[in-house]
């Protein structure tokens, strides 16, 4: 944008858990408005991630998964002189989150399963463990700007 930033919304915590971090991945799970529907997919998954990793709460599950899943840099494009280079930066704080969730819910979409709250419990879980494609993401997302670390000295 070329103003300023743009305002970050209030959110109202969830009514189960009493978290904005989980009204924020319902937000974006939500699809046509549907934000009942969404939270009761996500209630289901945490049942299921409840009844599977039964040494840790199922929300703290859920944090310690997104934090697995979150990038710490990225890579963006950068034209200089007529050549095009991929430049790691660091990633702003809001942005990791909203990347995390991103591609936590993508590849619950995209796994095989019956259901999405299976499917979403099953990427929850591997997650949580260090595994999984939203995990996949983030490991090419550091390895990418690993790579291109020598022209880092072309920051915005």
């Amino acid at each position: 944008m070329r103003k300023s930033r743009a305002k970050d919304r209030i959110l109202l915590p969830d009514p189960k858990f009493g978290d904005q971090l989980i009204t924020r991945f319902v937000n974006n799970m939500m699809v046509d408005g549907k934000k009942t529907k969404a939270f009761s997919i996500f209630y289901g998954a945490m049942e299921i991630v409840d009844k599977k990793i039964e040494e840790v709460d199922p929300v703290e599950a859920f944090k310690k998964g997104l934090a697995n899943v979150t990038p710490q840099v990225e890579v963006r494009s950068r034209r200089v002189g007529g050549a095009t280079f991929q430049i790691p930066q660091p990633v702003r704080d809001s942005r990791k989150i909203a990347l995390g969730i991103k591609w936590m819910i993508l590849n619950a979409r995209k796994r095989n399963g019956k259901g999405m709250e299976q499917k979403l419990a099953d990427e929850i879980i591997s997650a949580f463990k260090e595994e999984g494609g939203a995990f996949k993401k983030k490991e090419d997302t550091h390895r990418m700007a690993e790579a291109n670390k020598a022209f880092s000295h072309f920051r915005f």
